[in-house]
C-alpha cells in the first residue's frame, strides 16, 4: 500500500513578487529549492499563511541567493508582495516506509527568505 507524505516544504517565506503576465507557476531561489529538495516543475501546494488562500502550481527556478518567492500568471491574483506563504509537496511511499521517512522542512529567515547561516 502506498501513502501519500510530505516530501518538502518551505514555512512561512514572503512574497516578494507577483506576476500576472505570465504562464503559471512559482519561481523561487535556487538556494531555497536545495534546502528544501525541491525541482523545477514539481508540482507544489501553495497555502497564504495572510489571507487563507490555497491552490496548487509548479516550481521554476530563481535566481540563487536573491530570496526570490515570485507567483506567476493566475496565482499572482490570490497573493500580494508582503503575504507570508508555506511552500509544501508530497510523494507516495510505502506505508510500511512511514516511520523512516524525513520530510525536508526549510525555516528562512522571516521577510529575506534567506537561509539561516
Amino acid at each position: 500500500m502506498q501513502i501519500e507524505v510530505l516530501k518538502s516544504k518551505l514555512h512561512r517565506v514572503t512574497i516578494t513578487e507577483a506576476n500576472l503576465d505570465y504562464i503559471g507557476s512559482v519561481t523561487i531561489d535556487e538556494d531555497l529549492m536545495d534546502a528544501a529538495d525541491l525541482v523545477e516543475n514539481e508540482k507544489v501546494d501553495i497555502y497564504n499563511y495572510t489571507n487563507g488562500e490555497r491552490f496548487h502550481t509548479y516550481v521554476l527556478t530563481g535566481a540563487r541567493g536573491s530570496g526570490v518567492i515570485c507567483l506567476n500568471g493566475p496565482a499572482s491574483l490570490k497573493v500580494k508582495t508582503g503575504d507570508e506563504i508555506i511552500i509544501a509537496s508530497y510523494a507516495s511511499i510505502d506505508y510500511k516506509d512511514r516511520r523512516s521517512h524525513k520530510p525536508s522542512v526549510v525555516f528562512p529567515l522571516p521577510k529575506t527568505n534567506k537561509l539561516k547561516k
